[in-house]
C-alpha cells in the first residue's frame, strides 16, 4: 500500500468521518435532521433547508451509472499504466451522485444506467477509496 503514487484525498476536520467510514468499508454520508436530505460532498449545512443538524448516515453503495468518460490519456503520470479507464458520476440510490472509478471491466462494457455497487480499496493506512463495479 506504501507504494501508492496517485493523487490521495485532503482529510480535513469536516471531512475526517467520511473517510472513517469508508476505512471500515462503509459508505456513509450525511444526512440532514430537519429535513432528510443527504448530501455529498460533506458539507457544514443542508443545502435545502440550511440546517446545521446532520447524521452519518449508512447507504447501500448500490446505484447506476449516470455519466461517464473514458480516459485513453494519461494526465497523470501514476495513471499510465491504467489506460484506459473509467470515471463516472454514479446516482447512488439514496439520492446523492459521487464521482468514482469502475473497476474490475472491460471499459466498452460500461454504459449509463447500468447497475453498479460500491467496493472499497485500501490504498494507504489512512485512505480507502470508495469504488464501483458493475451489478452482474
Amino acid at each position: 500500500m506504501s507504494d501508492y503514487q496517485k493523487p490521495l484525498p485532503i482529510i480535513t476536520d469536516e471531512n475526517r468521518l467520511y473517510w472513517n467510514y469508508a476505512r471500515k468499508h462503509e459508505l456513509r454520508m450525511q444526512r440532514c435532521a430537519q429535513c432528510g436530505y443527504i448530501r455529498f460532498p460533506v458539507s457544514i449545512l443542508c443545502p435545502k433547508c440550511h440546517s446545521l443538524e446532520f447524521e452519518w448516515s449508512r447507504l447501500s453503495g448500490k446505484g447506476v451509472i449516470y455519466s461517464f468518460v473514458i480516459y485513453h490519456t494519461a494526465y497523470h503520470p501514476a495513471y499510465r499504466d491504467e489506460i484506459p479507464y473509467v470515471v463516472a458520476i454514479i446516482q447512488l440510490a439514496e439520492g446523492p451522485r459521487m464521482e468514482s472509478n469502475i473497476l474490475d471491466c472491460k471499459v466498452e462494457e460500461v454504459k449509463i444506467d447500468l447497475p453498479v455497487e460500491v467496493v472499497f480499496k485500501d490504498i494507504t493506512e489512512i485512505i480507502t477509496l470508495p469504488q464501483f463495479k458493475l451489478v452482474n
